[in-house]
Parts: structure tokens; C-alpha cells; sequence
């Protein structure tokens, strides 16, 4: 017995000697909690601990508003091209009374040359406006949540689109006053704070803080569904309920109703994915690196480099401690998968629609129908089947490990696993696929096969952007996502040009050059995914190694000098 006290009492000694390596005795109780339940433990749940439910931030607090946002951004789409006629029109006869445009039905009135040219000219400008500005504002906003929260700055992408409304709304109200060329100011409005690009990106950080690495592509793909589902049914939405009032003025009313409802619930209600402990260290994270930086912090080189509008892109290319080149070969790799995917999906949505109507001689419910069937399989995807995936790929072979061992394992950002891998690989064969299925096409079951091939690449943008947060600490998630935005808003801008180019230059001598385009795109995106390896992280320093034990330490300070240093806390300084 006293053999055993006294090996009880050196152990004792150890563990208080090693107190700052090791968990508190709060956070052991709280780890054998852990190791009863069902779920693995992740140290990011710690900071909510105790908290009543409506205080701890989850992914389904944004489902509900996200896809409201998403439906008013789909449905006033449309519109806005009617009202950018006839404001114009009436400027030129103010006498003259126009029939109600019935979205959904067929319009005479805005089938006709001048409307077409007109409407892409404005439309061009208006998205250039847009996709500039928030291009550059993205990734300010994304690197500013990191260190002051989520929700705030999620309200405040959608101050620009309730501004942006009110433009329209005064336009269409008093087009005698108002000029239709006013909604070029709503457009500045919205780039300014970030227009959707902002949304999308804030919502996937809020989503990435609060849900971890092993059921994070799943919420993404929970937040994606939202996204499709407004895109495709916002605009039947809208169009019915115009029909319904009979004046293309109500939309605009709700639209802005949807904005401020979503700004007002996740500034007031949602509750914030980061506390105030991982906000003050990101904040000191980042008043370090500004005094790591040059010293010549006033000079004219140094205004100029702090300037350049594509300098955010760096965090892509991180260096420095815990970096490797394979961390910044996948960032860069699934950047540009990522941008990629997004972009030629939103992109080549609106010549896939054109092609349809020229080659198979659809009307307007036949094309609304593939857009909407499109969207509703990638719904089904993201948040039926990919869920079972993930059940038997990750979580189903975690329990079985927690109950061979009898100890819970702890989650921590990894990297991307073998299974996010596979998945984005096979995502981008299906697009392949599916592209290539459009340019074989003959027949329009075909064709809509095809469309349902390329469906089930939805998996790749959610999988992808999930990949990327396991990829870096949690401080600096939000910065990094703001680099994958900007990358977006350019991609909004560009993609458009590139792909309606291709197709005015190919159609009626090769109408499928468009979908070679698109395959090749996907190919090459197929390819670049190759360079992605698993288990690839940033590898941080440890919070509670970041800061002493007590604030007594500089009294008892040491010269680095006089005390050797071993190879292991070489490492860690």
C-alpha cells in the first residue's frame, strides 16, 4: 500500500507539474462526460457550455433566414429587367400605358430587339458595379469577422440590398421623377457591403465555427440546398405573386421585406458563433502580425502594397510557422475548384436556358421546369443523400472506433479526409459527364438526363468549401473565405462575359461550343483537384501555450541567451 501511495503521490507531482500542458480538472469531468456519449467531444462546443439553447449557435438558426435571403435574391431578378424597361420606355412617352408583365407567361411586349439590347447592356453594367465593389469589400468584411463576430456583419451585408430596394421601389413609383439609370446607385449600394458574395461567405463561417470537421461538409451542404432552392424558385415565386397582384411593384415591397427580416433575425436573434475569448485572441493574432510586419509601416511602398486591391488573395499563399507548401498547394487547388464551380454553375445557367428554348423549342414553363427540376435534384442531393454518406463514411466508423477503444476521440481540424477527396473528385466527373452529355445531346430526354448528371455535382461546392475550413485555425477562417469571395465576386463579373461571348460566337455554326467550354472547364477543375492531398493542416500554436500561465511572468523573465533551448521549444518559438 505504501508502494502504491507513493507512486499515486509522483504521479500527482507530474500532472501538477505539467498543469499548463493539460486540461483542468473542469475540462477532465467534462472529457469523461464525453466518453459516455454518443458524439465525439470538439473544443469549440466548450465556449457554450451552459448556455440555454437559445444562446448556442447552430447551423439550422441560419436555414430558415438564409433561404428567405436566397429567395428574394432569385426572385427580384427577373423583375428588375422588366422595370428597367419600362422606366425606360416611359421616359420616352410618358402618356404611354403598358400591359402587366406576368412572369412565368409569355410578354410580347418585351420580346422584341430593343429590349434584348438594352436590358444586356444595363444588366452588364449593373453587375460590373456590384461584382467590383464587392470583390473588394468580401474579403475586408471576412477578415473583420474573425476578430469582431459573424452575426453583425451578416446583418450588415444586407444593408446594401435594402438600400438597393428602396432605389428600385422610388424608381418604379415615380419614373417621372427617378430615372431608371438610379438603379446603377443601388448597385453601388449593395457592392459596398458586399452584395450576396458577403452573405454567402459570412454564412459559411458561421457555419464552419459552430459544427465540426466531421459533419462540416454536411451543414455546408444544408446551407448550398438553401442556396439552389431560393435560385430556382425564387423567380417562380415572384412571378406568381406578381400575377396575382397584377402590379411588378409588390415584389419589390416583399424583396425589402426579406431583407430587412433577415438583417433584423440575425442581428437580434441568431446567436453568435464565436465568443468573446476566440475573438480577443484573433484580434491579438492580429496585432502581432501587424508588428511583424515591415517597419516602414509609413512609407509610400508600403501604402501602395496595403493597397493593392488583390493583396487579400494572400491568404491563400500562407507562410510562416505551421505552413507548409502542400497547405498552400491544396489552398490554392481547392480556390480555384471552388471558384470554378460556383462560377461556371451560375454562369452558364442562363445560356443553358437559351440553348434549351433555340434547339428543343421550349417555352417559358418547359425552361422554368428544368431550372426547377435541376435545382430540386440538387436539393435531394445535398441534403438526403449526402447526409447518408457521410453517416457511413465518417460518423458510423468514428462509433465503432469510440467503442473498440472506450475513449472518445477528440476533434480537431485535420485537413481533408480521403472521403472529402473522393467526393470532390467525383462531383467534377459527374459535371464532366453531364457536359459532355449536352454537347452529344439529340433529344431532350437526353439533354435533361445530362442536366441531372451535372445535378449531382452540387456535392463539389459544398464539399470543397467545407475541405477548405478544415485547412485552417478557426481564427482565421473568415479571412480566408473572404480570399475564396473575392474570387467569387470576379468569377460573378467574368463568367457571364465568357461564356455568353462563347455562345454568340458559336451559335448557328456550332451551337454546343458552349458546353465544350464547360466541359473543359470542369475537366480542368477535374485535373487541379489531383493536387489535393488529405490530411493537410495549418498546423496553429495551441491557445493556452499563446499566453503565460499568470501576468507575473516578465518579473521572473529570463534573457533567451542564457537558457538553452531544446529542439522541441525551438520549434514552438
Amino acid at each position: 500500500m505504501a508502494k502504491n501511495d507513493s507512486i499515486h503521490e509522483e504521479e500527482t507531482a507530474i500532472v501538477d507539474e505539467a498543469t499548463h500542458l493539460l486540461p483542468t480538472s473542469s475540462e477532465s469531468r467534462d472529457a469523461g462526460s464525453e466518453t459516455s456519449s454518443t458524439t465525439p467531444a470538439w473544443d469549440a462546443f466548450k465556449d457554450f457550455e451552459g448556455l440555454p439553447w437559445w444562446r448556442q449557435p447552430s447551423v439550422y438558426w441560419l436555414l430558415g433566414p438564409y433561404i428567405i435571403f436566397t429567395l428574394a435574391f432569385g426572385g427580384v431578378m427577373v423583375p428588375k429587367l422588366d422595370l428597367q424597361y419600362f422606366a425606360d420606355e416611359h421616359s420616352r412617352n410618358p402618356d404611354a400605358v403598358f400591359q402587366p408583365v406576368l412572369l412565368g407567361s409569355e410578354n410580347p411586349q418585351c420580346d422584341i430587339p430593343e429590349v434584348q439590347a438594352n436590358v444586356a447592356k444595363f444588366m452588364l453594367v449593373m453587375n460590373l458595379f456590384t461584382g467590383i465593389l464587392s470583390a473588394i469589400v468580401a474579403p475586408k468584411i471576412g477578415h473583420l469577422s474573425d476578430r469582431y463576430g459573424r452575426t453583425r456583419l451578416m446583418a450588415l451585408a444586407s444593408v446594401g440590398g435594402i438600400l438597393a430596394e428602396f432605389i428600385t421601389i422610388l424608381v418604379a413609383r415615380y419614373p417621372d421623377v427617378v430615372d431608371y439609370r438610379w438603379l446603377l446607385l443601388g448597385s453601388v449600394f449593395d457592392g459596398m457591403t458586399g452584395s450576396f458574395t458577403t452573405g454567402s461567405i459570412m454564412t459559411q463561417s458561421y457555419t464552419s465555427d459552430c459544427t465540426p470537421p466531421s459533419r462540416r461538409a454536411v451543414s455546408m451542404g444544408y446551407v448550398h440546398a438553401c442556396l439552389f432552392t431560393g435560385l430556382a424558385f425564387g423567380p417562380l415565386l415572384a412571378g406568381f405573386f406578381v400575377k396575382w397582384t397584377g402590379s411588378l411593384l409588390s415584389i419589390f415591397y416583399v424583396v425589402m421585406g426579406c431583407h430587412i427580416g433577415f438583417m433584423l433575425f440575425v442581428w437580434l436573434v441568431v446567436p453568435e458563433s464565436l465568443s468573446q475569448r476566440k475573438q480577443l485572441a484573433a484580434r491579438e493574432k492580429y496585432e502581432k502580425d501587424k508588428e511583424l510586419q515591415s517597419p516602414v509601416s509609413s512609407s509610400w511602398v508600403n501604402t501602395l502594397r496595403t493597397a493593392n486591391p488583390f493583396a487579400p488573395l494572400k491568404a491563400l499563399y500562407p507562410t510562416g510557422p505551421g505552413t507548409s507548401p502542400a497547405l498552400r498547394r491544396n489552398l490554392i487547388a481547392l480556390a480555384i475548384n471552388d471558384t470554378i464551380i460556383l462560377g461556371a454553375s451560375m454562369s452558364a445557367g442562363a445560356v443553358i436556358v437559351l440553348y434549351c428554348g433555340r434547339t428543343y423549342h421550349w417555352d417559358l414553363l418547359e425552361k422554368s421546369g428544368f431550372v426547377s427540376l435541376l435545382s430540386l435534384v440538387r436539393v435531394v442531393v445535398l441534403m438526403g443523400i449526402y447526409p447518408v454518406i457521410n453517416y457511413f463514411g465518417r460518423i458510423r466508423p468514428a462509433a465503432r472506433r469510440r467503442r473498440e477503444s472506450g475513449v472518445a476521440a477528440v476533434e480537431k481540424n485535420s485537413g481533408a479526409d480521403e472521403l472529402d477527396v473522393l467526393i470532390l473528385r467525383i462531383a467534377l466527373i459527374s459535371d464532366v459527364i453531364g457536359s459532355l452529355g449536352y454537347v452529344f445531346a439529340r433529344s431532350s430526354r437526353v439533354f435533361v438526363a445530362s442536366g441531372m448528371m451535372t445535378a449531382v455535382g452540387g456535392l463539389g461546392s459544398a464539399t470543397g468549401q467545407a475541405m477548405i475550413t478544415k485547412h485552417v485555425p478557426s481564427e482565421r477562417v473568415g479571412q480566408l473565405l473572404g480570399a475564396i469571395g473575392m474570387m467569387h465576386a470576379l468569377a460573378r463579373v467574368l463568367g457571364p462575359v465568357l461564356f455568353n461571348g462563347v455562345y454568340a460566337l458559336t451559335v448557328g455554326r456550332f451551337n454546343q461550343g458552349i458546353f465544350v467550354l464547360l466541359a473543359s472547364v470542369f475537366g480542368f477543375a477535374l485535373v487541379v483537384s489531383f493536387a489535393i492531398r488529405p490530411h493537410v493542416v495549418w498546423e496553429d500554436e495551441p491557445e493556452d501555450e499563446r499566453q503565460p500561465l499568470n501576468q507575473t511572468e516578465e518579473a521572473f523573465a529570463v534573457p533567451d541567451g542564457q537558457v538553452p533551448l531544446d529542439e522541441e521549444d525551438q520549434v514552438r518559438f
